[in-house]
């Protein structure tokens, strides 16, 4: 142990702890939805989802695979969590979830695993949306499994200036994972036509994540020469109205603080702030 022991231990939650996860989940579903999306995966192998159980009682989780996501941790705990990762080969690509916990959890880590590449978001406005301010553009609908071809390289932009590299250079798995969204009806888009008179994709917003009421977007992407004309809102309306309608009751969002332009735009349609979120891409 780096920090030394205070009887506590990072235990691998079995599918015995599933109904305790999902109590604990359940008491902030917004900021949970990254780690709750994998409770189904709980007793299947060796378990991602790590726990704090004192005399039978679960106090906090961290899922601990290709995302780092503490709930509900305290700092006396995020020492044995870092002692944990700390003591096996890293698995995450980047820690995420409410700020506090995240950038504590990283002064922990930092001297470990921190490399030149290594970026940290501090301050991301966790958002939910509330009553709509503005119409919903009748034109955005749900992908299909035909429209995937339009909605890879639009994807591959969105990631490429989002994280700053290209991720169809790392294998094939984004694309299939944009392929799949787009089977799920879970990329929502707006289409027409580009100044080469093809088809493209001009605004596309993803449901990343959803679990227990909560559906969390991701993936937002205007094309660039139409940024600035105003498509976002209205857009942006009509993914709220879709999801809430036939997916999940809340629509939730988070995105980085010096991003002034999405920020406006959220407002606009009438999301407000109901936490924080940090994330370390490592």
């Amino acid at each position: 142990m780096l920090w030394g022991s205070s009887g506590r231990k990072v235990t691998r939650l079995s599918g015995r702890y599933r109904s305790a996860v999902l109590q604990h989940l359940a008491q902030d579903p917004v900021a949970s939805v990254l780690a709750a999306v994998h409770v189904d995966s709980l007793g299947l192998g060796s378990s991602r989802m790590l726990g704090i159980v004192e005399r039978g009682e679960l106090q906090n989780t961290v899922w601990y695979g290709a995302n780092m996501v503490p709930v509900g941790t305290n700092h006396a705990d995020r020492l044995l969590y870092a002692d944990f990762a700390l003591n096996r080969p890293r698995e995450c690509s980047s820690i995420v979830g409410n700020a506090d916990e995240v950038l504590d959890l990283w002064e922990m880590l930092r001297d470990y695993w921190s490399a030149d590449e290594v970026e940290v978001r501090a301050s991301q406005p966790s958002l939910v949306a509330g009553e709509l301010k503005v119409q919903a553009d009748p034109s955005v609908r749900p992908a299909r499994i035909e429209d995937a071809p339009i909605v890879a390289p639009a994807a591959v932009a969105m990631f490429t200036e989002e994280v700053g590299y290209d991720p169809t250079a790392y294998g094939p798995g984004y694309l299939s994972r944009v392929y799949e969204l787009c089977r799920m009806g879970h990329s929502l888009i707006r289409t027409g036509i580009g100044p080469d008179g093809n088809e493209r994709v001009e605004f596309k917003a993803d449901i990343g994540a959803l679990y227990n009421g909560v559906a969390q977007i991701q993936g937002v992407w205007t094309a660039p020469d139409l940024r600035g004309t105003g498509i976002a809102t209205g857009a942006m309306a009509a993914v709220v109205e879709h999801v809430r309608t036939n997916i999940a009751p809340t629509v939730s969002l988070y995105v980085n603080s010096y991003n002034h332009a999405a920020l406006k735009v959220y407002d606009r349609v009438g999301f407000h702030q109901v936490g924080e979120f940090a994330t370390v891409l490592l």
